[in-house]
């Protein structure tokens, strides 16, 4: 045998023996977690969202620190009269009559410069504000705190619709083998019906008829596992051509599960900052009616000249100054009080928030522990009514198969089976999930 048959002919048997293509992508539950919270865009925006809090705490902080302003200016006199001529500016008589009893010098000694060079810095620290800005960086803190909260809360549910999509997709893989196996069946039910010999048109029209029920069944089993698998693979960010091979098993026994009394979540955990942020902020509010105390310097420089070539020949004038500085606001129409009112209610609506949220998630928590609870103690019962079904199918088989009973009694027996089959893989799913959803909602 050559060697370019070798292989789609080990694809085949591998199809065949496993019901897998021989290159098909091997993925876990745990390697679908890893890739689909890699390729989340709702993790990546609450990254970024985090990050953006953080820049606002600089912002807030900057406050704080001193600021420094600096100044540089050009200014070229114009004579109005004569533009294009020298800027050489003729005094008012009165102005001059009073330069020149002031300083006893002659107004035509009195020269004005065409040029003049400013220059100058000034800076202000503040000292104290009553509690504007400490309690404006206090609750640009609690709001970094509630993106952290919310990036474990969007990491969380991630996780979550990551292991939904996995068993989802696990879940269609054996509806459409328990719908091949039930085709299968009935398949055989007509071809042992064919070979005995007594095929009456009545039992062949029942198995007909459930044979063709059963081909729809198992195409649109294979389309929801299609579907499934699609949406599993787009998630994850695998190409959708890739054929997948899911590795994890449902299990056929489930643990006691020993959750702990819910004493925290992350969503509790923002409305709580959230209040916090609120009430620093109606401070920091009210804050700004009260004084502020800063304290200020200055430097400038000034240098004038009648051209701009000797600017700088001579030396410029220069001053300084320091000192402290009192704001006081006066009057603003009650603004100070509105902003601070209006943060201090929202602090009152995210505390009912708080409060209703805790209620609702302990109550939704504890119904999901006891929902565990049941289906693992309903999947015994299941089990065991699957064995049965399963046996009776057995029993029925053999009995058509010597001619004891009818087509439409054997069809009535495996439709049992195939629902309870459907039933124990449906609860086994529920279980699954329930135990992803307290990991959630209390891990």
């Amino acid at each position: 045998m050559t060697k370019k048959y070798v292989v789609p002919l080990l694809g085949a048997l591998c199809i065949v023996m496993f019901g897998v293509p021989a290159n098909a992508l091997d993925l876990s539950l745990n390697d679908a977690v890893k890739k689909i919270t890699a390729e989340s865009n709702d993790l990546k925006k609450a990254e970024a969202n985090l990050k953006k809090a953080e820049a606002s705490l600089d912002s807030a902080n900057a406050n704080r620190w001193f600021k420094l302003d600096g100044t540089v200016s050009y200014m070229s006199m114009v004579n109005v009269e004569k533009p294009f001529e020298s800027s050489s500016v003729n005094l008012p008589p009165e102005l001059g009559g009073i330069l020149s009893d002031a300083f006893d010098m002659n107004v035509a000694d009195i020269e004005i410069p065409d040029n003049i060079f400013q220059a100058g810095l000034s800076l202000t620290q503040p000292i104290y504000t009553f509690g504007k800005i400490g309690n404006a960086v206090k609750s640009v803190k609690s709001a970094i705190k509630m993106s952290e909260s919310a990036k474990e809360l969007t990491r969380r549910e991630v996780v979550y619709a990551a292991a939904n999509l996995y068993w989802t997709a696990k879940m269609t893989d054996e509806i459409v083998k328990l719908s091949e196996r039930d085709l299968k069946n009935a398949r055989n039910a007509k071809k042992s019906l064919t070979n005995a010999g007594r095929a009456h048109r009545s039992n062949l029209l029942k198995i007909e008829s459930d044979i063709a029920t059963k081909e729809i069944n198992v195409s649109d089993a294979k389309f929801n596992r299609d579907t499934a698998h699609r949406m599993l693979k787009i998630m994850a960010g695998i190409d959708v051509n890739e054929e997948l091979n899911l590795t994890d098993e449902f299990p056929s026994e489930f643990k006691e599960l020993n959750a702990k009394k819910l004493q925290n979540t992350p969503e509790w955990d923002i409305l709580d900052q959230q209040v916090k942020m609120y009430e620093d902020l109606a401070r920091s509010k009210k804050a700004n009616a009260y004084p502020t105390l800063a304290a200020t310097a200055s430097y400038s420089y000034m240098s004038m000249a009648g051209d701009v070539g000797h600017m700088f020949d001579k030396k410029g004038s220069q001053s300084a100054y320091w000192g402290i500085a009192l704001q006081v606001p006066i009057f603003n129409g009650g603004l100070n009080k509105a902003n601070a009112t209006v943060e201090a209610m929202n602090a009152i609506a995210a505390r009912e928030d708080l409060d209703k949220a805790k209620k609702l998630t302990t109550e939704k928590y504890e119904n999901t522990i006891t929902q565990y609870n049941r289906l693992r103690d309903n999947l015994s019962t299941l089990t065991k009514a699957r064995d049965l079904a399963a046996q009776t199918y057995t029993l029925s088989q053999n009995r058509f198969a010597s001619g004891q009973t009818s087509a439409v009694e054997l069809a009535d027996v495996s439709a049992g089976l195939y629902q309870l089959d459907l039933a124990l893989l449906n609860t086994k799913y529920n279980i699954l999930m329930s135990a992803e959803s307290i990991k959630k909602l209390g891990e």
